[in-house]
């Protein structure tokens, strides 16, 4: 169900179009259907539909009405909204036959002004008319903001409704071009942000629990910088957020750089920019990627105003890395040598390596028992690299999904970290591991070129030397 703000900036949209002087046809009411949108009751919502998409009464007019139509679908609950976009997938898709009709009348035309006048028509039957009644939302308030939220209640259902599929692509498309980077403005958060805006970093941090305002406000310290993309249609919601630490040589650990108490370093003195978290604030622009032009803009901001920086890097979670060391030891596909094997049994009595591996990391406890995690380093620490610098998915990529970013940004898997982040998530998904992608500045775009071309991985030759010992 809708929250009291979503309905609310539909309702102050209304009254200010309902005091606009312009013309109008009739009176305009509001939609009311019951909130499971009942089959009888779709008639009703299919007429307001043809009413919005026919443009009775001029443009107030057909605002007012999508207001209406925007106010009736936030006050449907998830049977309903599932009916709702049923009914934009099955009654306003495009018309095949006119498609087919018009790609015809293209291949028979004869001469500029019929080719010119036949691609006019398939350019036109090839855009659903859900299309059109989506694209009335762009111009009412905080309009934009209410398809970013549809998509992200559609992408929720898409798996168990895959006739939605199309309706899905044509909504990402206009939230593509609507969130084009040219349209997003680069902006960096302090802790004199307004209280809101603090508010929604903590609501969207995905990477690192932001666990209280102290806690924030050390993050937006002098040594810290926070840097969010933002969209003119949506000024008081960030799109994506990135946290910088300036320090002095490569981080290792996330524990030291969220410590509330270690001392504040000198950010004309450091010599590294670690970016430890990225997080996407948005769940309905999931595919319509720009945080790796974030990354690089606030390389590009960072290294003008503080030219005593040498070396950009991340300290990245490797999320994955858990349920892949599962399934190898599972096939006790691990590699391990003889000593790690014998010290592996020796600690749990179990009968290979593999099978102690998994046993020791099981165990909630085994990062504060020495002996455990001594015999687990190095398989682990190897393992990891493998992970990241070996392991394909079905399509040839990393299976990690850090590291396709990374890569396909022109990063370098640069330092496999022990025991990175010791915290229950951290411990859950990665064994506690985490790693640095270097962004080299004169190798970026070379990398992210062979990446894109051959899926070439380019590792460091710590990294590589990991990868490869048994």
């Amino acid at each position: 169900m809708a929250t009291p703000t979503q309905r609310g900036f539909l309702t102050q949209t209304l009254d200010r179009l309902r005091n606009w002087r312009g013309n109008t046809v009739g009176p305009i009411g509001p939609v009311e259907v019951s909130p499971d949108l009942p089959d009888s009751e779709i008639p009703r919502l299919r007429q307001q539909i043809d009413a919005c998409l026919a443009h009775k009464g001029g443009a107030v007019s057909a605002r007012l009405r999508a207001a209406e139509l925007g106010r009736a679908y936030l006050n449907l609950n998830a049977t309903g909204r599932i009916q709702f976009f049923n009914v934009l997938a099955r009654h306003y898709d495009v018309d095949h036959d006119e498609v087919a009709k018009a790609s015809a009348a293209l291949s028979a035309a004869e001469g500029e002004d019929d080719r010119r006048r036949a691609r006019r028509r398939l350019r036109t039957a090839l855009v659903a008319p859900r299309v059109h009644l989506l694209t009335q939302f762009n111009s009412l308030d905080r309009g934009v903001k209410f398809l970013v939220d549809m998509r992200a209640d559609l992408l929720e259902v898409l798996p168990e409704h895959s006739g939605l599929r199309a309706l899905e692509e044509d909504l990402q498309q206009l939230l593509r071009s609507w969130f084009d980077i040219g349209f997003l403005e680069m902006a960096q958060i302090t802790f004199n942000a307004p209280a809101s805006l603090l508010e929604k970093l903590i609501e969207y941090e995905a990477v690192h629990e932001i666990k209280s305002w102290t806690d924030l406000k050390n993050r937006l310290d002098s040594d810290r910088r926070c840097f969010s993309f933002v969209h003119p249609n949506m000024p008081e919601e960030p799109l994506i957020f990135v946290e910088v630490a300036l320090v002095s040589g490569m981080a290792g650990n996330v524990q030291s750089l969220l410590d509330e108490d270690a001392p504040r370093a000198d950010p004309e003195t450091a010599d590294t920019a670690i970016f430890y978290s990225i997080s996407n604030c948005q769940k309905g622009l999931a595919g319509v990627g720009f945080g790796d032009f974030l990354i690089k803009r606030v390389v590009d901001r960072l290294s003008q105003r503080l030219p005593n920086l040498k070396h950009f890097a991340t300290l990245s979670p490797m999320p994955g890395f858990r349920r892949w060391l599962d399934a190898e030891l599972e096939e006790k596909t691990v590699m391990l040598t003889d000593g790690e094997q014998k010290a592996l049994t020796a600690l749990s009595g179990a009968d290979s390596g593999a099978e102690a591996l998994r046993a020791i990391v099981d165990d909630p406890d085994w990062p504060s028992d020495d002996a455990k995690a001594e015999a687990a380093r190095m398989p682990l620490m190897r393992a990891g690299a493998r992970y990241l610098a070996v392991a394909k998915d079905d399509r040839g990529r990393p299976v990690d999904p850090v590291a396709r970013f990374h890569l396909n940004n022109g990063a370098r898997i640069e330092r496999i970290n022990w025991m990175g982040n010791r915290s229950a998530a951290g411990m859950k998904a990665s064994a506690g591991l985490m790693v640095n992608y270097l962004y080299k500045l004169s190798e970026i775009e070379q990398n992210h070129e062979a990446y894109r071309g051959t899926g070439q991985v380019f590792v460091s030759a710590e990294v590589r030397k990991l990868a490869k010992e048994t």
